[in-house]
C-alpha cells in the first residue's frame, strides 16, 4: 500500500462510495460496467471483493480447492475497507491480483488511483457492517437462482477452467447454502434493488442519474467552499 503523503491526489471532494452487490452471476459485473461506460473510467476507482479472497499458500492446492469461498471469513474485508478509506483521504492502493484456476493471489498488484467516484462489488460486500458504513449508495442486484446457476457454471468451466462436476459441487456445497445465510438477507441493507442488473435499463438510467447528481452537488459544495 502507497502511503507516501507526496501520492495523494488533490480531490476536490469527498468521493462518492459506491457499492454493488448481488448472488453469485447476478449481473453485478454488468452493472458495474455499465456504470464505468456512462460515467467514464477516469471518474472511477473500481474495486473488486472478489480480488480480496486471502492467500491461503499453507495449503495444498487440493485443500484450496476444497474451502468454503463463499463465506465472509474467506474475504480479508480489512484490507478492502483500508484501501477505501486510503482513496478516500486521496491516497492510492496496491489492489491484489487473484488466481481463481490456482486459489492463489498473484505476486502482482494493480495501483488504483483516487478517482470521484469509489466502486465496489461483490456477493457479500453489505455483510460486514464498517465496510456498510462507508458506502454513500448500496445496491443489490436480484436475479433468479436457476439463471444465476447457468451463467456461473458457463464462466467457472469457460473462464476458470472448472469442470462440471466441480461446478455442481461447489454449488450445492457451499455457494448455495452460503448465499441463503449471507447473501439474500443482506439484501435489507441495500438502498436499491434492481431486477436483472446491468440490462435494467431503466433501472440503470436512474442509477446513473443520481451517481451524476451527487456528484454535481459535491462538485458545488467544493466550489462554494472555496470561494468563501
Amino acid at each position: 500500500m502507497d502511503t507516501n503523503p507526496e501520492r495523494t491526489n488533490n480531490l476536490k471532494f469527498k468521493p462518492i462510495v459506491f457499492g454493488v452487490a448481488g448472488g453469485t452471476a447476478s449481473g453485478k459485473t454488468t452493472v458495474a460496467r455499465a456504470v464505468l461506460d456512462a460515467v467514464g473510467a477516469s471518474q472511477i476507482a473500481y474495486l473488486p471483493h472478489d480480488a480480496y479472497y486471502k492467500d491461503r499458500d499453507d495449503l495444498p492446492f487440493e485443500r484450496r480447492a476444497r474451502l468454503n469461498y463463499d463465506h465472509p471469513d474467506s474475504l480479508e474485508t480489512k484490507l478492502l475497507v483500508r484501501h477505501i478509506k486510503d482513496l478516500i483521504v486521496g491516497i492510492s492502493v496496491n489492489m491484489p491480483i487473484y488466481d481463481f484456476t490456482t486459489y492463489r493471489r498473484t505476486d502482482n498488484t494493480i495501483s488504483i488511483d483516487p478517482a470521484p467516484i469509489i466502486l465496489v462489488d461483490g456477493i457479500l460486500i453489505f455483510t460486514k457492517r464498517k465496510l456498510r458504513d462507508l458506502m454513500d449508495i448500496k445496491i443489490f442486484v436480484d436475479t433468479d437462482s436457476d439463471v444465476r446457476f447457468i451463467r456461473r457454471l458457463e464462466r467457472d468451466m469457460n473462464e476458470r477452467g472448472r469442470s462440471l462436476d466441480s461446478v455442481v459441487q461447489q454449488y450445492l456445497g457451499t455457494v448455495r447454502p452460503m448465499h441463503l445465510k449471507f447473501v439474500e438477507p443482506s439484501k435489507r441493507y441495500a438502498d436499491i434493488i434492481i431486477p436483472g442488473g446491468g440490462h435494467n435499463r431503466v433501472a440503470m438510467e436512474m442509477v446513473v442519474s443520481r451517481l451524476h447528481m451527487l456528484l454535481r452537488a459535491r462538485e458545488e459544495h467544493a466550489e462554494e467552499e472555496l470561494a468563501s
